[in-house]
């Protein structure tokens, strides 16, 4: 009976041993690598690229969001492509009905149509994850002219939760300590932070993310860091009883919203483009306002510097291997699509 025992013992201690892995540093595990889909799936990144240019070609505007859905898949369980699942396991809300989230994170039908045709081409051999991965970069050449290569291998993540968005995405009211801190949680440097905010030329925000800043109630105001030009300009398009179920957005950039450019750093010390008042911490802090006015000057520096960020910010607690699953649809787990299958 002893001997008979043994297997199973080894068998939960591998398991065990697996699961612990599974929460290491990304630095300890198997790395992400260029090509990762040569001999599975080829053709991965031109579908993926092919939705993402459809898309784009329908509204230029939608670039702004893989590239956003990227950041905000990273900065909560590392880039898992949790921010795509609809329910949570263990129950409550996900990380989409996060404040920072629901409404205004676009571009889950793009990623739905790179996944449809990849099912179709490598069936259950692209993970969600990764194709977030692609179609940031896709996006990002098409708005910016910008092009690198993404390093592959991420796994889809299980867990879901409203809380952890709330405790890890930067909200805007962050001040320059409180961004430097969530950035360095995540292994980001100060530079890396100032650089990634700069993908704030593209999009739009809902007026309720800064509604404070122009408006006291019904009084019209001018908040430190606004133009009194820009902030009559925002009144106008926001009205003070704007709300998110209004819908009411405008454009983060207010020269060439569809654009990824240096124009955001180039606002910055013009008290434009800040609508957020961690956009005006980086304006505030003497180093970060520093940074801002080297990438104002070169936009082929803050190009360069971007896209080492994106690849660095990709790998941010990625699971690889055996950790984690390959979804077969974005919104849903695939251990939990079996369960249901099962009863």
């Amino acid at each position: 009976m002893a001997w008979q025992n043994r297997p199973t013992v080894g068998m939960a201690l591998v398991a065990v041993v697996a699961c612990s892995l599974c929460l290491l540093p990304v630095m300890t595990r198997a790395e992400l690598r260029v090509g990762f889909y040569d001999d599975t799936c080829p053709n991965v990144e031109e579908l993926v690229r092919q939705a993402v240019t459809a898309a784009f070609a329908r509204d230029a505007g939608i670039a702004a969001g893989p590239i956003r859905l990227h950041f905000h898949d990273c900065f909560v369980r590392g880039c898992d492509a949790s921010v795509l699942l609809v329910t949570n396991p263990a129950g409550g809300k996900t990380e989409r009905d996060a404040a920072p989230n629901n409404p205004s994170l676009r571009g889950f039908d793009v990623i739905d149509a790179a996944k449809a045709a990849l099912e179709q081409s490598c069936p259950g051999t692209v993970s969600c994850a990764d194709i977030i991965a692609f179609a940031a970069r896709d996006s990002i050449n098409l708005a910016g002219n910008v092009d690198y290569q993404v390093p592959a291998g991420r796994r889809d993540g299980r867990v879901s939760n409203e809380t952890e968005a709330l405790q890890n995405l930067p909200p805007p009211s962050s001040t320059a300590q409180e961004l430097t801190d969530r950035f360095a949680a995540k292994d980001l440097s100060v530079e890396e932070m100032v650089v990634l905010s700069g993908a704030h030329t593209v999009g739009r925000s809902f007026c309720t993310s800064f509604l404070n800043r122009i408006w006291n109630g019904t009084t019209p105001i001018v908040d430190e860091g606004l133009s009194p030009s820009y902030a009559a300009l925002l009144r106008a398009l926001c009205p003070a009883n704007a709300t998110q179920a209004a819908a009411i957005t405008t454009a983060m950039d207010p020269g060439l919203p569809n654009v990824l450019d240096n124009f955001y750093h180039k606002l910055l010390p013009r008290d434009m483009g800040l609508l957020f008042f961690s956009d005006k911490q980086l304006r505030v802090d003497p180093f970060m306002a520093e940074l801002v006015s080297i990438f104002a000057a070169s936009e082929e520096l803050w190009k360069v510097r971007f896209a080492q960020a994106m690849i660095k910010m990709g790998r941010i607690e990625v699971q690889t291997g055996r950790c984690g699953e390959v979804r077969l649809n974005r919104s849903t787990s695939a251990s939990s699509t079996r369960r249901r299958r099962s009863r």
